[in-house]
């Protein structure tokens, strides 16, 4: 469930680093070049790249659209071909026993059936239909922080590595314990230290 949903999940992250003069102009510039690109007609097994909020297939930002105000809103979109484990195992097997029927021999070689495997596997990557997953994310300029909406360690992941590549800053997951230093200001944060774990019966 994303950014517009009625009910979502999200985790905070802090952003690290000092952002690039005239930001607005950078942003919109890095955000066109990682925009998503379509691999429906190619044999790409994998893309990844921002597109707007409001709709999955528009990559354009016309009228700067990912800005809101002192936000950026940015939908992270990742497509990706994949072949069932099982269903290479399977075509793999029926092609050597055809090889050797063919050419009346007990057996392959290790290289052989490594062949026919990339060769299977390659068949079958152009037959399959890319698989979309999307992810929204909200990105507070003025205080730095950003919400990403998924709890996914794997998308989080995806995405601490494309803003990065992307805006040039860091991305910092924010633990309670580093939300509530962001939060509280320079009188209330000594007492974080003095925090002690405790059991709750």
């Amino acid at each position: 469930m994303g950014l517009l949903s009625s009910s979502t999940s999200f985790v905070r992250y802090s952003v690290e680093g000092t952002p690039a003069p005239n930001f607005w102009e950078f942003a919109a510039e890095r955000i066109s070049s990682f925009a998503f690109r379509d691999i429906d007609d190619s044999y790409e097994e994998r893309s990844i790249g921002w597109v707007s909020i409001l709709n999955m297939f528009d990559a354009e930002f016309a009228y700067a659209s990912f800005a809101a105000g002192d936000h950026i809103v940015l939908t992270m979109r990742i497509d990706e071909r994949k072949v069932a484990p099982k269903v290479l195992k399977k075509f793999c097997l029926k092609e050597e026993e055809r090889i050797k029927k063919e050419r009346q021999i007990p057996k392959l070689n290790k290289s052989q059936k490594l062949e026919i495997k990339e060769n299977i596997q390659l068949m079958l990557l152009k037959k399959a239909v890319p698989t979309p997953a999307t992810y929204d994310l909200c990105w507070n300029l003025s205080n730095g922080t950003l919400l990403f909406f998924s709890t996914s360690q794997k998308a989080q992941e995806q995405l601490e590595d494309f803003f990065k590549k992307t805006f040039e800053l860091n991305l910092v997951l924010q633990i309670p314990y580093l939300t509530a230093e962001h939060l509280l200001d320079d009188q209330e944060r000594h007492k974080l230290a003095e925090i002690t774990p405790d059991i709750l019966v």
